[in-house]
């Protein structure tokens, strides 16, 4: 009898913790994804549930109010401190693709194409590598190209005849 009741609060604590677990992941990491707060919302419910069948109303009102205040200051916890900002993204992107080729780079030059042109890829021009793109030709690794157009940051190349 004594395991039997080892074994019952093993299983309503591992439901509840899961459940608390999984709600704290729902509001706090992964808003928006529905699944894991209702799997955490049952989880907790089964285990309260449990709590109430194998114990009786005194005890599982006693875990009914102590899994409230653990949600309830997780919440709470989580909003004020926010953990979450250790794993967010702070910076933004503010360069674009070959920025600096209008300043070295002419119409005319010839470079290698280091990967296969599909139609676009990536070339060696004056020893710094750039992305180019043809005008829907397919070109393999290792041929000469030239180019034929400057579009702000995007480069035209042809197969250098």
């Amino acid at each position: 009898m004594q395991k039997l009741i080892n074994l019952d609060w093993i299983i309503i604590l591992i439901l509840i913790v899961f459940g608390i677990s999984l709600l704290i992941i729902e509001v706090i990491f992964i808003p928006g994804t529905t699944f894991v707060g209702i799997g955490g919302a049952i989880c907790l419910g089964f285990g309260v549930y449990l709590g109430f069948e194998y114990f009786g109303t005194s005890i599982g009102f006693f875990i009914l109010i102590i899994s409230l205040i653990t949600v309830i200051s997780s919440f709470i916890y989580g909003l004020k401190v926010q953990p979450w900002e250790k794993f967010s993204l702070k910076e933004t992107m503010t360069s674009t693709v070959n920025e600096s080729i209008g300043i070295t780079l002419k119409v005319g030059n010839v470079g290698l194409a280091t990967s296969d042109l599909k139609p676009v890829g990536k070339a060696l021009f004056e020893n710094e590598e750039i992305e180019v793109r043809t005008q829907g030709d397919f070109l393999s690794s290792g041929q000469k190209i030239t180019i034929i157009k400057i579009d702000h940051s995007k480069v035209y190349v042809q197969l250098n005849i």
